[in-house]
């Protein structure tokens, strides 16, 4: 009977690493978008997998993403309840992602230096006017355009509504918007 109860630990787990490890990456992502340091969304990922492990078992199928991501939500609020806001910082991410990335070897770069500081201003600009939308539009933005999840699957994570969601994706695109053109304005006069 023990060896039984040890096999199927021993599933579990697998099955586990299985179906969660593949979106380590993407609660990373959001866990920076949400806290204020590196080791902060460090700590909220590793309590997020340690909650998502301990209670596999209640998993009831479906993607998984959507579970882990509402998992590690509550986990940011239930751990740094004390922070005024959850933030993110250009810090937290160290060299742009996009800069390092490499191009298809079929194809030779064909961006100018100009267009690439153009196109790191643009991204840091962006990263920016994330960083300052309040708390409740920033965390539905970055799991629709950075984590690509359906309207459905925020709204399970997030514990609203479908329409909230929308309206809120909606303000916050039009709050971006807005600080796009205005910084877009100031840099000109200058």
């Amino acid at each position: 009977m023990v060896g039984g109860a040890a096999d199927r630990s021993g599933e579990k787990a697998e099955q586990f690493k299985k179906l969660a490890l593949p979106h380590l990456d993407a609660v990373y992502t959001l866990a920076r978008y949400l806290m204020r340091s590196a080791s902060d969304a460090d700590d909220a990922v590793q309590e997020c997998y340690l909650r998502a492990f301990r209670h596999f078992d209640t998993f009831r199928g479906g993607p998984i993403k959507p579970w882990l991501m509402a998992i590690l939500r509550n986990s940011c609020h239930d751990i740094y309840v004390d922070t005024t806001s959850l933030v993110y910082t250009r810090e937290n991410i160290g060299e742009d992602t996009e800069a390092t990335s490499a191009n298809p070897m079929w194809r030779e770069d064909s961006e100018t230096p100009e267009q690439i500081v153009l196109r790191r201003h643009a991204s840091e600009t962006m990263r920016r006017l994330i960083d300052e939308l309040p708390t409740e539009f920033r965390e539905t933005i970055v799991l629709r355009e950075i984590n690509d999840l359906s309207y459905r699957d925020i709204a399970t994570i997030i514990e609203v509504p479908i329409g909230t969601v929308m309206s809120r994706l909606a303000r916050a695109r039009v709050m971006l918007r807005d600080a796009w053109l205005a910084t877009e304005s100031g840099s000109e006069c200058r």
